[in-house]
């Protein structure tokens, strides 16, 4: 998305967003490395202006959070994915949706309890939805704990996302009740080549697999990055190479496809991202 905007422009443009249709979901499926088989998707949020074209999340939800209608999306997108795992689950596809939620959403001590409402309206058990929680929200540590915890303890994943980029890693996975970390793509891109990347996602892996966390990489975008993860241990994979962010009406063929090839179920090279 390419375009000349004011803040205040977007923010009255996605204001209408939800009630014009604008908003949509795509779903990128996660596999475990060692079977091939898919575990979960993550839920991404996408926004079709007509004024501005495609927007991504890393344009308007900074806007949106600055404006105080962040909570307003996230609502509409955990509404609109847990609608789509009934939808899926009644086709026969049963698999963790996860959702990331916004810094300023984690303060709300209330919202654990306004997305374990969502999920009972819907019918989707607590136990499918996983919470990812970006390094960012540091410095709101003893508010994100107790938020975290109440996540936790209504029986859903939460999950530190971007894992090694903030300042604060190691002190979130010493305070934090996580279940799972995903490694960013900056370790990913290079790590069937440059050795230090090697020895630092090793190193994340272990931690992780000490603390009891699962570890997803995300950004694989070739078969060797996937082979070297999975010989270092790393239990989940998500990026391009397993398939680009899809429609949801895409994801049964997939899971069909999937199923058919042989271990680790996966093409040798990137597929074509949808728009």
């Amino acid at each position: 998305m390419t375009f000349v905007a004011s803040e205040a422009d977007i923010a009255l443009a996605l204001n209408l967003a939800i009630e014009r249709g604008e908003l949509f979901m795509l779903y990128q499926p996660k596999i475990s490395i060692g079977s091939g088989k898919l575990v979960g998707v993550e839920a991404l949020m996408r926004w079709q202006s007509p004024q501005f074209g495609l927007v991504l999340p890393s344009t308007f939800i900074p806007v949106a959070e600055r404006s105080g209608g962040v909570d307003t999306l996230s609502e509409w997108g955990l509404r609109a994915a847990l609608r789509q795992w009934i939808d899926w689950n009644e086709q026969g596809i049963r698999t963790n949706i996860a959702f990331n939620l916004s810094t300023s959403t984690l303060r709300d001590l209330r919202y654990p309890d306004l997305v374990q409402r969502l999920c009972q309206a819907t019918g989707v058990p607590c136990e499918q939805l996983t919470i990812e929680v970006t390094e960012g929200t540091a410095p709101h540590m003893l508010r994100l704990l107790d938020t975290v915890t109440r996540f936790r303890i209504k029986g859903m994943a939460v999950q530190l996302d971007d894992f090694g980029t903030g300042y604060s890693s190691l002190l979130q996975l010493k305070e934090l009740p996580y279940t799972g970390v995903k490694i960013d793509h900056c370790f990913v891109d290079d790590l069937a080549v440059n050795r230090e990347a090697q020895l630092i996602v090793r190193a994340m892996i272990d931690l992780a697999h000490a603390l009891e966390l699962t570890v997803t990489a995300e950004g694989i975008e070739d078969r060797q990055t996937l082979d070297m993860l999975g010989d270092l241990g790393c239990d989940h994979a998500q990026g391009f190479l397993i398939s680009p962010p899809m429609r949801p009406t895409e994801l049964a063929p997939w899971v069909v496809g999937m199923a058919v090839r042989s271990r680790p179920a996966v093409p040798s090279q990137p597929l074509h991202s949808v728009s």
